[in-house]
Formats: structure tokens, sequence, C-alpha cells
């Protein structure tokens, strides 16, 4: 939107064609979604508050949780919110990804706010049936799949790319459709598995997303993609302040959200931004990449699947408690040491996934 009015101003008054720069509209981005964090933040929490939108806390649990009970949750709102207006701000709005990008995240987001509704308001204790919040995340992963698929201008769109070989690539051809499916909805529900911890994936998401965002610049810049033998992808460069208003709404909402939580993120919250960070992966063709920078979130959604597996064929569980954290924690671990060092965990992948764009 400003993007436009400083094109107008700029017959005007030179200056404003410096709005013009993806780097100084990313950073704004950035700004004005911290900002607009900082200041709804606490009137959100306070309605939150007034409604008695509290957590629901499992009776199997760590008994430190039990403190938590009654929390305000759904706040994953602020994050969408801020996320949504600061990217109408500072965006390019005739490209295309920033708009799958919002509808997507938005969907998925319209997914939790009535998985959190029935739980929080009517007390359905399960909220949506696995089944149906499924195939509500699979039309909208298909959706985009199909989409990316069939207006796709070049291979390097659909190709798959492996890190750390210069010319290592894989036609895809229709499969980038299911690849693209895969990665978008089981981002979702792994971000989704890791929010039980304050903090725990909030943070994780925002390094990701702004290691996304660096991966987006080098994509749709051809000189960059060019020397660090990437994909070109047109219209990739956009993603940044996209990526950008992630980092500053997380960051925010993380001032409310760091222990002891004053607001919890909801699946409004977990499943959107989860989905948002496959679908970025996905644009910028980096999806080895981003599993490995993800490793935090892989690791909870491993965790889960091998307990279950293991209950059903053995009987036996093989971590105390899953997701992993849980596990940690019921082995003595004080929840501040588990976030923490979770966080410490991806920072490392991020700069191990960062290091592919050189290793090459």
């Amino acid at each position: 939107m400003l993007v436009w009015l400083s094109e107008l101003l700029a017959k005007q008054f030179h200056f404003f064609h410096v709005v013009q720069y993806l780097t100084l509209r990313a950073i704004l981005a950035t700004i004005t979604a911290l900002t607009v964090s900082l200041l709804v933040g606490p009137w959100m929490i306070r309605r939150l508050s007034r409604h008695h939108v509290g957590q629901v806390v499992r009776n199997d649990g760590p008994k430190s949780h039990f403190s938590k009970a009654g929390t305000p949750t759904m706040g994953g709102a602020l994050v969408l919110f801020s996320i949504t207006l600061s990217t109408l701000l500072w965006s390019d709005l005739n490209n295309r990804y920033v708009w799958l990008m919002l509808m997507v995240m938005l969907g998925f987001g319209a997914i939790g706010w009535w998985d959190d509704y029935l739980k929080l308001f009517l007390k359905h204790s399960r909220g949506l049936s696995a089944r149906r919040k499924y195939v509500l995340q699979s039309v909208i992963g298909l959706g985009a799949a199909c989409y990316l698929y069939f207006t796709a201008t070049t291979p390097a769109e659909i190709d798959l790319i492996f890190p750390f070989f210069k010319n290592a690539v894989l036609p895809l051809g229709p499969f980038f459709i299911v690849l693209t499916y895969f990665v978008i909805v089981g981002s979702s529900n792994a971000v989704n598995l890791t929010d039980g911890l304050d903090g725990l994936a909030i943070l994780p998401a925002v390094i990701v997303a702004a290691a996304l965002g660096v991966f987006a610049y080098a994509s749709g810049n051809v000189l960059f993609a060019s020397y660090l033998a990437i994909p070109f992808v047109h219209g990739a460069g956009e993603m940044v302040i996209f990526c950008g208003a992630f980092v500053g709404a997380g960051l925010g909402f993380l001032w409310f959200n760091t222990y002891p939580a004053q607001v919890f993120m909801g699946d409004i919250g977990a499943l959107s931004l989860g989905a948002a960070l496959g679908l970025a992966a996905v644009i910028v063709r980096q999806e080895l990449v981003f599993v490995l920078m993800g490793g935090i979130f892989v690791l909870e959604t491993v965790s889960v699947i091998l307990q279950v597996i293991s209950f059903k064929l053995t009987g036996r569980r093989i971590f105390r408690m899953a997701p992993i954290h849980h596990h940690f924690e019921l082995k003595g671990w004080p929840e501040p040491r588990v976030i923490v060092r979770f966080w410490i965990i991806t920072f490392v992948l991020v700069l191990c996934g960062l290091a592919t764009l050189k290793l090459r």
C-alpha cells in the first residue's frame, strides 16, 4: 500500500524512491509489526481475560503446568493481525506470493480459531476432530500447492534443490504438489506440537523466518542467485517483507509469552505460523534446508510419532511424555532450561542452514 503511495510521491519528491528498496521496507515491516504487537498486546490480553478465554491444562502433564490453568490463550491472533497489517502496508501488493502467504496463513489461522473456539467457548474438550482438522488443512495446503504448480513460469520454481551440492537438482513435475502439500501441512502441525511451553515455539519460528527472509532476498535477485548457485525465483524477493513482519510480530508476542507467560498462542497462532513457514520454504525452493533449520519442530513431531507407534506395538512408551519437551520436564529440567536450550539448538541449526548458501 505504501509502496504505491511512495511511487506517486516520488514523482514530486525524489527522496521517496528509497521506499522501493526491499531492505528498507523489510526493516520498516519488522518495526511496524513489533510496534503493533507491543501496543495491541496488553489490550488483547485484558479482553481475553475478561471473557475467560483461559488455557486448559492436561491432568497427566507436568505438575508445574497446573498453575498455567486460566492463562489467556488465542494470543496468536495478535501475531496474525500484526503480520497482516505490516505486510499490507509495506509489500508490493501486485506480488502474487504476498497474497498467497497471507491467504494460507489466515486460512490455517481460521482452522485454529475454530478449534480454540470449540474448546474454550463451547467447552468441547477435544475441539475439532483430528479428521476434520486434517481435511481442512489439506484443502488449503493442496490449493496452495496447485496454485504454485500451475502458475510456475520456470522449471526452477518446481525443482527440488539439494543443499551442499551446486548442481544437484531433481525435477519433480506433478510430484511438486505432493511435496508442497506435506511441507505446508506438516510444518503447521509440527509448530503446533512444539507450542507447549512459554515461548518455546515462537522464538524458533522467528529465527527460521528470519533465515527464510535471507533466502528469499537471494532467490529474488538474479545476480545473487547466480553467484550463490541457487534458483532464481522471480518475485520471491518480496517475501522478505512478509518474513520481516513475521519476525517483528513474533518478537512482540514473545514479550508477553516469555516465561512466565501472560498469554499463550493457541492453535490459531501455531497452526497458521507453521503453515506460513512451510509455504515460504517452498516458494524460495529450500524445503530440505527448512527441515534442517526447523530441526526442533521435526524432533517434536518425530517424538510423538515414535511414542504412538511404540505404545501401540509394544504397550511401552519410549519417552516419559510426548512431545519431547515434556519428557525433559519430567526428568527434572526446569521449564526455562528446556526452552532456552531448544532456542540455542534452533539458532545453531539455522546457522547451518544459512551456511548452505556458500557450501556448494
